[in-house]
C-alpha cells in the first residue's frame, strides 16, 4: 500500500518544541486519517532545527466505499416525518425507500445509502493544509504580506517549503496537491544550511532520509544524540576524563544541530576553586556545554565538551577559542560571586527576609524561617535528631537564597547553602540539612537520612502545607501552582523511607500554630497573641475566652478569633485525607491495592503512615489466605444484613448480645471466638504486630461459617432477632481492630 512523506521546512524551531511537534504532527495526521475510514500500519515523525518530517507507511489507496442502512419513519406516517428521511438520506422519493415488514410495530421505510470512497490523495489534500494552519505551537508568529490580515497563517517561525508525496514504494509517487500562505506542495527541501544548502529534490522516505544524510543532515533526533554521546565519551576517553552525562542537556543540544561535530575546549584550572556545580551550571546554562570529570580524584577537570553543527575547515579551532572566550568571562563572574559570598555569613544575612514576603497571608520569609525553626525542633526528638544542631540548621537553610551565586543559579540553591555552611565551620549535619531539606523534589529524587535534614526537611513541607491549606489555596484538578502534591509524597517519603513512627496531627496541630499567629495578624484587627497562649484553642472555648481577656476585649472580638481557627482546623482535617490520597497514590505505584488503605483509615485516627503501611501490607497477606477470603466473606455478609436491618428498622444493633438468649451452639461458639479474638487481636495491634493480629482474625472463621450455615438471622421472636443482629454487630466490630472490612473490594 502507499507511504505519505511530509515535511514542514522552517526557519530553525527552538528545541525546547521539537519534540512535541513531532508527535503532535504524527497525532493529528494519523488522527484524521483514522477519522477518514484510512488505517495505515505505522507512523513515525522526526524533527531538527529546521524541520518536522513525517511518514506513515500502508495507507489505503482510497476510502472503502460505505453502504449504510439507514430506518425511517413508519408507512403511512406523517408527511413531515417522510420529508425529513428523505432530505437526510438524499432520495429523491419514497419510492426509492424499501419497506421492512415487522409484525409488531407495523412496517417502515429503509433508506440504503451508498457512498463511494474517495482516492485519499484527494483526502490528503484537503487534510494537511488544516493540519499545517491548526498545528498547536505553544508560541507562534504571523509573517508576510498577509500577517496583518484575518487568517494569516501562525507558525513557529517563517515556512519555506512543504514536502508532501504520496504513493507506492515500486512507483514514482503523486504529490499531494494544496497550498498554504502561497507555499505550494512539491518535493524540494533543502540540506545543511552552510555545508549543503542546495535544493534537493525527493520522492519518498528513503531517498529523502538518505539524501538529507548526504546533505549534512541527521534527521532522527535519536541518531543525533546517539552521535553527541558516542563522540563525547571518546574525545573525554582520549584524554584520561570521564563525561559528566546530563540528559536534559543532552536533548536540548541535539535540537541545536542538524549535524553534530563534537569538540573540546579548556578553562584556566584556577576556576576549579569553585563548586563543580557551580562550573557546571555556568557552562551548561551560558554555552550549553558538557563538562568532564577526572576519575583519578572525582572533581571536574579543566576541560569541557561543545556540540557544534559544522564541520569547520580548521578543525574547529576558532570554534573552539570562541567558547573558551566566553567561558573564561562567565568562569570569572562565577569566580566572583562565591568569593564574595564567603566573606558574609550565612547568619547575617537573615535579616533581608524582613522585607522579603513568603505569601501575602502567610507573612514574610523571616516569619516562614522562625516557624520552620520551632517546628524542627519539635520534630527532632521524634527522629532522633539534635535539638540544637537541628535548630541552628532550621535557621540557617533558606539564608544562601540571598547569595549571588544563587541569584545567578536558582538550580543550585540548598547546595550553596552547604558549601557556605561548612567555608564557616558549621557541623557536616548542619550542612547537609541546608541542601537536603528540599529533597525529595520528585519520585526520583533521594531521600535524606541524615536526622537533622531528615527534621528540617519535615519541617520546611509540612509549614507550607499547613500554610496553604489553611488559606484555602489546595491543588485542584491538574493545577498545583505551589507543588503541594509534590511537598506531601516528599513528607510520605521521608516518613517511610527512614521508617519514621510518628502521628502526623500533633506535628500538624503544632505546625498550624505559626500559621494561626500569622492569620490573626492579617485577618483579625490587632491580634497579637503569643503562639504559646492559642496552643490549645481549637480544644478549649474557655483558653479561648482567656486569650481574648489577655489581649483585650476591646481590641478584638472572641467570634472574629474563634473563626479563623476553627477554619485552621477545618483545614487540618482536609489535609490528613489529603495525605491518604497521597499515600493511596504512593501505594498503588509499588502495587498495593488502594482500597486496603481505605479500609485502614476508615477506622479514624491513622495519621502514622508509617503504621498505615504496615498495617495495609498485613491486610494484603492476609486476604491472599483462604482465611482471609473467607472472612472478609462472612464480615460483608454480616454488614450487608445489619445495614439492610438497620435501615428498616431506622436504628443502630448496637451494645453486647445478651448471653441467655442464645438458642443454638453456634450462636455461643461465635460469641466465644468473638470475645477470644477481639482480645487477642487487639493485643497484637497495641504491639504493632499486625501480623499476630490478622492470625488472630483468622480463629474466627470457623465460628462465622458455622453461624451463617445454622442460624436464622430474622428469627420469627424480636428478641432473638435483635440478639443475633447485635451479635453480627460484634463481628463487625472485631474484624475493626485491624481494618473496616466493608472499604474492602471483592
Amino acid at each position: 500500500m502507499p507511504d505519505l512523506l511530509l515535511e514542514l521546512f522552517s526557519e530553525e524551531i527552538p528545541a525546547r518544541m521539537q519534540a512535541k511537534a513531532a508527535d503532535d504532527l504524527r497525532r493529528m495526521v494519523t488522527d484524521k486519517l483514522v477519522a477518514e475510514g484510512l488505517v495505515y500500519e505505522g507512523a513515525k515523525a522526526f524533527a531538527t532545527p529546521r524541520r518536522l518530517a513525517l511518514t506513515v507507511h500502508g495507507i489505503p489507496a482510497r476510502q472503502a466505499d460505505l453502504k449504510e442502512e439507514r430506518k425511517g419513519p413508519r408507512v403511512g406516517g406523517a408527511d413531515a416525518a417522510i420529508q425529513g428521511f428523505l432530505k437526510a438520506t438524499g432520495l429523491s422519493s419514497i419510492e426509492e425507500a424499501t419497506i421492512q415488514r415487522d409484525p409488531k410495530k407495523g412496517d417502515f421505510y429503509v433508506a440504503l445509502i451508498e457512498k463511494p470512497g474517495r482516492a485519499t490523495l484527494d483526502v490528503l489534500a484537503e487534510m494537511l493544509p488544516v493540519v499545517v494552519r491548526t498545528f498547536p505551537w505553544p508560541k507562534s508568529m504571523r509573517w508576510g504580506k498577509r500577517s496583518e490580515k484575518p487568517g494569516a497563517l501562525n507558525w513557529v517561525r517563517p515556512l519555506h517549503t512543504i514536502i508532501a508525496t504520496f504513493g507506492l514504494e515500486t512507483e514514482e509517487p503523486d504529490v499531494v496537491s494544496f497550498a498554504v500562505e502561497g507555499i505550494e506542495a512539491g518535493q524540494t527541501t533543502y540540506g545543511h544550511r552552510f555545508m549543503a544548502p542546495a535544493a534537493i529534490s525527493v520522492r519518498r522516505f528513503e531517498d529523502y532520509e538518505a539524501k538529507l544524510l548526504d546533505a549534512k543532515v541527521v534527521l532522527d533526533p535519536d541518531r543525533r544524540k546517539d552521535t553527541i554521546v558516542t563522540d563525547a565519551k571518546q574525545l573525554a576517553f582520549a584524554q584520561g576524563f570521564e563525561l559528566v552525562e546530563d540528559q536534559v542537556l543532552l536533548d536540548e543540544v541535539s535540537g541545536l544541530v542538524e549535524w553534530p561535530v563534537v569538540l573540546m575546549g579548556s578553562f584556566d584550572p584556577e576556576y576549579l576553586k569553585v563548586p563543580g556545580e557551580v562550573i557546571r551550571a555556568t557552562i551548561r546554562n551560558n554555552q550549553k556545554c558538557f563538562v568532564v570529570r577526572d576519575p583519578k580524584t572525582g572533581g571536574l577537570a579543566p576541560k569541557f565538551i561543545l556540540t557544534a553543527n559544522i564541520e569547520a575547515t580548521d578543525g574547529g579551532k576558532t570554534i573552539i577559542a570562541g567558547n573558551e572566550r566566553v567561558i573564561r568571562a562567565r568562569l570569572s563572574d562565577a569566580k566572583f560571586f562565591y568569593e564574595t559570598d564567603l566573606k558574609t555569613r550565612l547568619e547575617d544575612r537573615l535579616p533581608k527576609f524582613e522585607q522579603i514576603v513568603f505569601h501575602e497571608k502567610l507573612g514574610t520569609q523571616a516569619a516562614r524561617i522562625a516557624r520552620i525553626e520551632k517546628l524542627a525542633a519539635e520534630i527532632a526528638p521524634l527522629v532522633g535528631a539534635d535539638a540544637t544542631k537541628t535548630g541552628r540548621a532550621a535557621k540557617l537553610a533558606k539564608a544562601d537564597l540571598l547569595t549571588e551565586v544563587v541569584g545567578e543559579f536558582p538550580e543550585v540553591q540548598g547546595l550553596m547553602g552547604k558549601y557556605y555552611a561548612l567555608a564557616q565551620g558549621e557541623d557536616a549535619s548542619v550542612a547537609a540539612a541546608c541542601e537536603e531539606h528540599y529533597k525529595p523534589q520528585g519520585p526520583g529524587d533521594r531521600v535524606p537520612t541524615d536526622k537533622v535534614a531528615v527534621a528540617v526537611a519535615l519541617a520546611d513541607k509540612l509549614d507550607t502545607l499547613v500554610g496553604f491549606w489553611a488559606i484555602d489555596e489546595k491543588p485542584t484538578g491538574s493545577k498545583d501552582p505551589y507543588a503541594l502534591r509534590r511537598a506531601a509524597l516528599g513528607v510520605i517519603r521521608l516518613i517511610l523511607e527512614n521508617h519514621l513512627q510518628l502521628r502526623l496531627s500533633p506535628i500538624l496541630r503544632q505546625a498550624s500554630l505559626g500559621v494561626l499567629q500569622a492569620l490573626a495578624t492579617k485577618e483579625v484587627a490587632a491580634f497579637a497573641a503569643p503562639v504559646s497562649e492559642i496552643a490549645e484553642i481549637s480544644q478549649s472555648p474557655n483558653l479561648l475566652r482567656e486569650i481574648i481577656d489577655v489581649i483585650g476585649k476591646e481590641r478584638t472580638a472572641p467570634s472574629e478569633v474563634s473563626r479563623v481557627v476553627e477554619g485552621v482546623n477545618v483545614a487540618l482535617k482536609d489535609l490528613l485525607s489529603f495525605f491518604a490520597d497521597r499515600l493511596k497514590v504512593q501505594l498503588r505505584e509499588q502495587g498495593a491495592r488502594h482500597d486496603l488503605v481505605d479500609a485502614v483509615f476508615a477506622l479514624g485516627g491513622q495519621d502514622d503512615l508509617l503504621m498505615v503501611v504496615r498495617r495495609v501490607e498485613a491486610l494484603g497477606k492476609f486476604l491472599e489466605t483462604d482465611d482471609g477470603k473467607n472472612l472478609l466473606a462472612g464480615t460483608k455478609r454480616a454488614s450487608n444484613i445489619l445495614s439492610i436491618e438497620e435501615k428498616k428498622d431506622k436504628r443502630k444493633f448496637e451494645g453486647a448480645p445478651d448471653a441467655a438468649l442464645y438458642k443454638l451452639d453456634e450462636e455461643k461458639a461465635l460469641a466465644k471466638a468473638i470475645g477470644e479474638v477481639a482480645a487477642e487481636a487487639g493485643a497484637a495491634v497495641a504491639k504493632e504486630d499486625f501480623a499476630a493480629a490478622m492470625r488472630a482474625m483468622a480463629k474466627l472463621r470457623p465460628a462465622v461459617d458455622a453461624f451463617f450455615d445454622k442460624v436464622k438471622v430474622n428469627d420469627d421472636d424480636a428478641k432473638i432477632r435483635e440478639n443475633r443482629l447485635k451479635l453480627l454487630n460484634e463481628i463487625r466490630s472485631a474484624t475493626r481492630a485491624v481494618a473496616d472490612f466493608s472499604k474492602i473490594e471483592g
